[in-house]
């Protein structure tokens, strides 16, 4: 495994890590979460990501069951959860202070841990002050809840905002941004961000590799029975390869298909590596719903050697979508 430094803090994670989004306490139950959970343990992840709105909480009670399962030692794993979308309630979800504070309380219930290593802000809030989420979130780090926070999905000046406040007001600051960032969608990692990962030391877990697995190839020919895609609550995706862009991004990725072949991977494989050969990128979370899909995830760390100048050049080619790199978005 490759393990890489979260922006400018002293923490590595795995450079390939494993989420709970979609499958965990959802999609697979507890016994195919332990054993996806253990087969990336063995392939040396140490990075695993969850969210209170994940299975509405069940998919933190599912990992959280894992580990202690597992007897996994404490020091030797970094768990993340998210806040934002914890209830119905008027006051349970959001990030102000009453929601931050009661939502990470009820996480670290359900994963039976004492602290999570990172907490973000799963969401940018428009109802809250800025000023006050930082407030309470660096106060989760005083009191050791957590150890390092970041955001979800903020806008580079958001983010800067946010880093502003807590550095002038002597507060914790961000330490990290989960974005999605895939082959599909480079503008906010490759672009918006461009100033702010020398400028702040800010670190990426990026999500969606493979673009809610339009990257893998297997919706090349429709949507196949028992997929994301078919799924009642996903419906929403389905957009993603039904509209004109969803479209033409097939078109993209069927072209991709024998750049992966002459690669000796597979298109997901291909999609992963990929992903890594961005400096900026810290990890790069990965989902399944089978252990198979772990070691076949995993094996993209095999790849990444072979993504030499020259096929990246084949990729950049079929792909035509890379941005231009903002310059002086603000002076740091």
């Amino acid at each position: 495994m490759l393990y890489r430094r979260l922006g400018s803090s002293g923490l590595q994670v795995s450079a390939l890590s494993l989420g709970a989004w979609v499958t965990m306490g959802a999609q697979i139950d507890e016994e195919v979460s332990l054993t996806c959970m253990q087969a990336a343990s063995e392939a040396g992840v140490n990075f695993y990501d969850n969210a209170e709105a994940y299975g509405s909480g069940n998919a933190e009670v599912v990992m959280g069951n894992v580990i202690k399962r597992l007897g996994w030692k404490r020091s030797d794993i970094v768990v993340s959860t998210k806040i934002f979308w914890g209830g119905r309630g008027p006051n349970d979800r959001g990030l102000s202070r009453k929601h931050v504070l009661e939502g990470t309380w009820a996480a670290l219930r359900r994963l039976q841990l004492d602290y999570v290593d990172l907490i973000f802000c799963h969401r940018p809030d428009p109802e809250t002050p800025i000023e006050e989420t930082v407030r309470a979130m660096s106060f989760l780090i005083d009191q050791g809840l957590a150890f390092y926070w970041g955001t979800s999905e903020w806008s580079a000046e958001q983010i800067h905002h946010a880093w502003d406040f807590a550095c002038r007001e002597h507060l914790n600051p961000p330490q990290m941004e989960q974005p999605q960032y895939n082959m599909l969608h480079r503008e906010r990692v490759e672009k918006e961000y461009s100033e702010l990962y020398k400028g702040i030391g800010l670190g990426t877990t990026i999500w969606s590799p493979l673009a809610s697995g339009i990257l893998s190839g297997k919706y090349n020919d429709g949507i196949p029975a028992g997929s994301r895609f078919s799924l009642e609550n996903m419906q929403w995706l389905k957009g993603a390869i039904e509209s004109e862009e969803g479209k033409r991004n097939l078109k993209k990725v069927k072209k991709l298909a024998p750049i992966a072949e002459s690669l000796g991977c597979t298109q997901s494989q291909l999609a992963i590596a990929w992903c890594l050969t961005n400096p900026n990128v810290s990890t790069v979370i990965t989902g399944a719903s089978r252990p198979e899909q772990v070691v076949e995830n995993m094996q993209a760390l095999n790849v990444l050697e072979k993504l030499t100048p020259q096929a990246q050049r084949r990729i950049e080619a079929v792909l035509d979508n890379a941005p231009v790199p903002e310059r002086n978005w603000r002076k740091m």
